[in-house]
């Protein structure tokens, strides 16, 4: 009874359904729910779970994966390691009312309303040698607020930047190129696509 229930878990779900339940097992076997449930616990079985993965087609997969693990690892001299990424789209919320401060046994408090003021994007640089961050807040997410970012961590590091990014499209605007282009002590490192 054990080995069927453990093989028909392994199996597709019948139907249109998208996992096995347990009741829907024990339908299925003829045996109680909670024999269900046991069996699934002794060996370890969630159908309700499902980790989810995808495989980055890059053909240059391997070369960009040595040359970023190479800056994490063996980062160059007299030069800095910036993993530069962008959250878009993040609410710029108000609360209704002020919370109270927190003091010995209270937590600090929050109403749970709050006042949508529009969104914001995140651009940042985390030096990955000392962890410290250079980040601003803009109102769009395009190659015009890419490169005004650009420019800020330009004023800010005073030595050559080895610049981690993903593949978004903004990173490889011609504009951002043409930076790039005048600004010799920046050097970007593309993440392998589907890999970032």
């Amino acid at each position: 009874m054990e080995t069927r229930v453990v093989a028909a878990t392994q199996t597709a779900a019948p139907g249109e359904t998208t996992h096995w339940t347990s009741v829907a097992m024990a339908r299925h076997i003829g045996i109680s729910v909670s024999s269900v449930q046991r069996i699934w616990r002794k060996h370890g079985l969630q159908p309700h779970k499902i980790s989810l993965f995808k495989l980055s087609n890059d053909p240059r997969f391997a070369d960009k994966l040595i040359d970023i693990v190479g800056l994490y690892v063996h980062p160059p001299e007299h030069a800095v390691v910036l993993s530069i990424d962008e959250k878009s789209q993040i609410q710029a919320l108000d609360r209704t009312q002020p919370g109270l401060p927190m003091k010995k046994g209270r937590c600090g408090t929050m109403t749970h309303g709050y006042k949508r003021n529009g969104t914001t994007t995140l651009f940042a640089a985390l030096n990955v040698l000392d962890g410290t961050v250079i980040g601003r807040c803009m109102q769009r997410h395009r190659h015009q607020e890419f490169i005004r970012f650009l420019n800020a961590t330009e004023a800010a590091v005073p030595k050559a930047i080895h610049a981690i990014v993903d593949n978004y499209a903004t990173h490889k605007h011609p504009k951002v190129k043409q930076w790039l282009a005048r600004h010799p002590r920046w050097t970007f490192h593309f993440a392998p696509t589907s890999a970032s």
